[in-house]
């Protein structure tokens, strides 16, 4: 065999065995997702991984390989994230309606209830092991386990004793220390009965809470009471004598499909409804006025710093871009505490100048005219780096022109510099619009969305952008965590997001081309 050949024939084997390789851990991968009951992302990975194999094992696939990563991540977390927040909008999904129904249902059955008698219990050293000592308030008739380690479920046999055997009892402390291995274990008693752990001190006969009946509704055995799954609320529900719904509802319930039922609530529920236009108002004329206010601002003075008489430009050009180089969460938590209505600086010199203390953190207006402000100083040094490359590119010859047609420096910012400028910053705003329209991070750090909004049927505030709204739902509403109805409203952000900027597009094309 010659060695061309030859080292084919070892490269063909080497890349079978990466392939091998990766298949056989994309199997397992898969196989793992499956089992634990995470169906979508076992199908993701499956399809991910198996494209991934054949357009990286073949040549007609050469091409493919330079965009492949791209593609495969935009699908990994781009499109599927929004593709399951889409899901959920569909659903009643919450921190009541978590699990599914099997899963429920499983909770409800297993709960128990005491029944029986109680016995008071002890434990015995034997040696490295203990045992089991029961006994009876009365007659104190006494039951004792062969000895045991603790660890795992596991079931004693309870054998009656006169006489106890030797041993050391354990203190409550060790009790304590063991409360999770103890409550694992059955005392099965001479009788047939069986007893868990009731308390630090007895073990208890138990009996389920619920039966399943077959046609599928669970009775409490304490009280009677019937209860059917509700399909509609996601909960097993109480049913009277005539099969009616009653008001009991029994948690955890589990998650079922709504429909538009979400996105319906945003525009028929009054405490929803209002709220969200209102935030939505908000979000568009902080995110405009954020983005006119940090342009400007940046665009006078990259102006400035370029100009030839200003001495010391360089020193000025550092001082502006500080800000910029700053991390912003902790910009914001520092105008936090120059905003304090009490002790902060900026109040301190209003008072002391103009006997005036401002309410920043609670009067509405105060607090969005604050936002404003903080928002442009984080947001004008980008504008102003961009402005000063800008700045470079136009010709001289125009100002020199301009100057001999007589024309002073504000002609020239006028109709050369914001000209020549504004176009190619357009993309940039659109982009700056679209980031500021979900600048959760400013509002979160620098009010939390308040002053909060009275007689809503969700959390929200006067200073909340719709994506800070979106996770006061989620995470911080009073009647559960609603998730479906969060997933619903972000949903509806994209929408609007991608709404506005194709207007934006169509309105800068029209206007330029």
């Amino acid at each position: 065999m010659s060695g061309k050949p030859k080292a084919r024939w070892h490269s063909a084997l080497l890349k079978g065995c990466l392939i091998g390789i990766c298949c056989l851990l994309v199997g397992y991968l898969v196989v793992l997702m499956y089992a634990q009951g995470e169906y979508l992302f076992a199908i993701l990975t499956l399809i991910l991984s198996s494209l991934g194999i054949w357009v990286f094992a073949n040549r007609r696939a050469y091409a493919w390989r330079y965009v492949y990563p791209g593609v495969a991540g935009m699908a990994l977390f781009v499109l599927f994230p929004l593709a399951c927040t889409v899901a959920i909008a569909f659903t009643n999904y919450s921190s009541t309606n978590q699990l599914t129904f099997e899963r429920a249902q499983q909770v409800l059955l297993s709960r128990q209830y005491q029944a029986g008698k109680a016995f008071n219990f002890t434990l015995l050293s034997a040696g490295e092991r203990w045992r089991l000592l029961l006994s009876e308030g009365q007659n104190r008739q006494s039951w004792i386990s062969e000895p045991f380690t603790f660890g795992g479920q596991q079931q004693l046999k309870m054998n009656s004793v006169t006489t106890l055997p030797a041993g050391e009892r354990a203190t409550l402390r060790v009790i304590t220390s063991n409360r999770q291995a103890l409550s694992q274990i059955t005392a099965a008693m001479p009788d047939g009965s069986q007893l868990v752990m009731s308390s630090l001190r007895q073990f208890s006969g138990t009996r389920p809470l619920y039966i399943l009946a077959d046609d599928g509704t669970l009775t409490n055995q304490q009280s009677g009471i019937r209860y059917r799954p509700n399909g509609e609320s996601g909960f097993y529900q109480a049913i009277d004598a005539q099969g009616n719904w009653e008001s009991e509802k029994l948690s955890p319930g589990y998650t079922v499909t709504t429909g538009w039922q979400n996105f319906l609530r945003v525009f028929t529920d009054q405490g929803i409804q209002k709220p969200f236009l209102a935030i939505f108002a908000w979000t568009v004329i902080f995110s405009l006025l954020t983005v006119v206010l940090s342009v400007a601002v940046g665009m006078v003075l990259a102006c400035l710093v370029q100009w030839d008489a200003l001495r010391g430009r360089a020193v000025y050009r550092v001082l502006l871009i500080m800000p910029y180089a700053v991390p912003a969460f902790i910009s914001i938590l520092i105008f936090k505490g120059l905003f304090n209505q009490s002790f902060g600086e900026i109040n301190l010199m209003l008072s002391a100048l103009f006997g005036l203390k401002p309410a920043w953190f609670s009067d509405p207006l105060l607090a969005r005219t604050m936002l404003v402000i903080v928002n442009t100083w984080l947001g004008y040094p980008y504008m102003m780096i961009l402005c000063m490359g800008l700045l470079k590119a136009i010709p001289d010859d125009l100002y020199e022109a301009s100057a001999m047609d007589g024309a002073g420096p504000l002609q020239n910012f006028f109709l050369i510099t914001l000209p020549l400028l504004i176009k190619p910053l357009l993309p940039l705003m659109i982009a700056s619009f679209a980031f500021n329209f979900n600048n959760f991070v400013l509002i979160q750090l620098l009010t939390n969305g308040g002053p909060d909004r009275i007689g809503t049927t969700t959390p929200a505030g006067y200073t909340d952008l719709l994506v800070n709204y979106t996770w006061r739902i989620a995470f911080e509403g009073g009647g559960g965590q609603d998730f479906g109805l969060a997933a619903a409203i972000a949903t509806l952000i994209f929408l609007l997001v991608g709404v506005l900027a194709v207007i934006n597009l169509k309105v800068t094309r029209m206007k330029f081309d």
